[in-house]
């Protein structure tokens, strides 16, 4: 089956794209873009494996669903469009890495700069429809991403999974932590964030300390 995905990827995962549920999951989604109103665009679906390679993979952070508002997804887990207003829990993003690294809040909360730099920004469900949180989950889409995680976990070493709430946590729960570091916090969302269960976490000096010492580039956040 042809898709669209950087070559690295598809050399990765082709196996998965031949397999029943994806068929049944490319012909869902077809027919949803084609009679509702869905995103990312149809061109950003695979965004996040674009921008950042499988050979460049450095940090993985994984989240659940696009922003189901107009003109916010760009196929990268929390990134929004640029111009967009901050949502809540990439505001919290900010906010901690600010407090972390002592650097500025960005004017955009378009994080391809990340991505680029080798994080990917893996959402376990990549596509949704309009103002319907949760609309494309069970369609399959949680089994491809699960075999990404399996292939990064499996193929790579010294690779960051920053899992953050008991969605990311589960979703990660087989990545092998004896080659990989693995950092879990509460989710970024007003809700966790304000019981005290992201502030603090220190997770972007702790991922850039990990990767000097495994003699690899930091990330810019």
């Amino acid at each position: 089956m042809l898709i669209k995905i950087h070559s690295s990827w598809h050399n990765v995962l082709h196996q998965e794209f031949d397999k029943p549920y994806f068929q049944k999951l490319i012909d869902f989604v077809k027919n949803e873009y084609a009679t509702q109103r869905c995103f990312p665009k149809g061109a950003q679906i695979f965004a996040a494996f674009d921008y950042c390679t499988f050979d460049k993979i450095k940090v993985v952070i994984i989240g659940q669903d696009p922003y189901h508002g107009f003109g916010q997804a760009n196929g990268l887990c929390f990134s929004v469009n640029d111009g967009i207003a901050f949502p809540p829990s990439l505001s919290n993003i900010f906010k901690e890495i600010q407090a972390d690294l002592g650097v500025s809040i960005p004017s955009s909360g378009n994080l391809e700069r990340w991505a680029n730099q080798g994080v990917l920004l893996l959402n376990a469900t990549l596509t949704v429809r309009e103002s319907q949180a949760g609309s494309h989950q069970n369609q399959g889409w949680e089994t491809f991403t699960d075999a990404v995680i399996q292939k990064i976990s499996d193929e790579k070493e010294h690779v960051v999974f920053l899992l953050w709430g008991g969605f990311a946590k589960k979703k990660g729960s087989k990545i092998d932590k004896l080659k990989h570091h693995v950092l879990e916090t509460g989710h970024p969302s007003p809700l966790s964030a304000n019981r005290g269960l992201w502030f603090g976490n220190k997770h972007f000096s702790e991922t850039n300390d990990y990767l000097r010492k495994c003699g690899q580039k930091e990330i810019n956040w």
